[in-house]
């Protein structure tokens, strides 16, 4: 168990780069055939290297997403086919977009309690509680439910996206999701640095999300502050 927060192992920086970015564009808060700033100027922007931002320009352009026009500069291209690492984050600022960071709260695997939906073939499971943010603001707390039969969670390999994980660590991948959105009270448990205490309502997100099985493999519950964060679901 972790008794204090951490910070979850971050995705290499050109992929933060990358997801920002994409995530500004799904937000249409870069539109099509805008040009981006100077290399020199966005890197400075993001606190980084033009050599990284260059590699997460390369990350855009392999999905489409990006022109680059020798002597002119980098053009926004809109792409419905874009594999976003955070693809499947629904929340958002309120002004759009946001890259998503979490802090684990805890992670333990224990026998699932009675009052969790079933889903998975175990009766264990790995209990995940964390909070997160978008772009550095406090947005929400969620508690993972992974199945037991896909494998054990260890913290110290965490990153911020766990369905990364989860591909790269336990050697799965979430094909789909279903999401049931409503509003909760926040839990008990809810650290004292997030932004609504215990018992006081706010948006609540309720997903069951599949692999490779008949089975859902994970079940989520997510407690986010309206007052700062979005849900947003985009049909195209």
């Amino acid at each position: 168990m972790t008794d204090a927060p951490i910070s979850a192992t971050s995705i290499p920086l050109y992929l933060q780069i990358s997801e920002s970015l994409i995530r500004e564009i799904a937000a249409g808060r870069l539109v099509d055939g805008e040009r981006l700033p100077p290399e020199r100027q966005l890197a400075a922007q993001y606190g980084t290297t033009v050599r990284t931002l260059r590699k997460a320009l390369l990350e855009m352009e392999k999905q489409s997403l990006l022109e680059r026009v020798q002597g002119s500069g980098n053009y926004v291209r809109s792409s419905q086919s874009a594999q976003s690492i955070y693809s499947m984050f629904r929340l958002e600022l309120h002004q759009g977009g946001g890259l998503p960071h979490a802090d684990i709260l805890s992670v333990d695997y224990v026998k699932k309690p009675d009052d969790l939906p079933a889903f998975g073939t175990s009766a264990h499971g790995n209990r995940m509680r964390r909070l997160r943010y978008l772009d550095g603001v406090k947005i929400a707390i969620e508690e993972i439910w992974l199945d037991g039969d896909s494998g054990r969670v260890d913290p110290t390999q965490m990153s911020d996206s766990l369905y990364r994980y989860y591909r790269l660590n336990l050697g799965f991948w979430i094909t789909r999701a279903e999401d049931r959105v409503s509003i909760a009270r926040v839990p008990e448990w809810t650290p004292e640095s997030f932004t609504k205490p215990a018992g006081e309502v706010v948006g609540y997100i309720e997903r069951f999300s599949w692999a490779q099985t008949p089975d859902a493999v994970e079940f989520s519950r997510t407690w986010f502050d309206t007052d700062k964060a979005l849900y947003v679901q985009r049909l195209t």
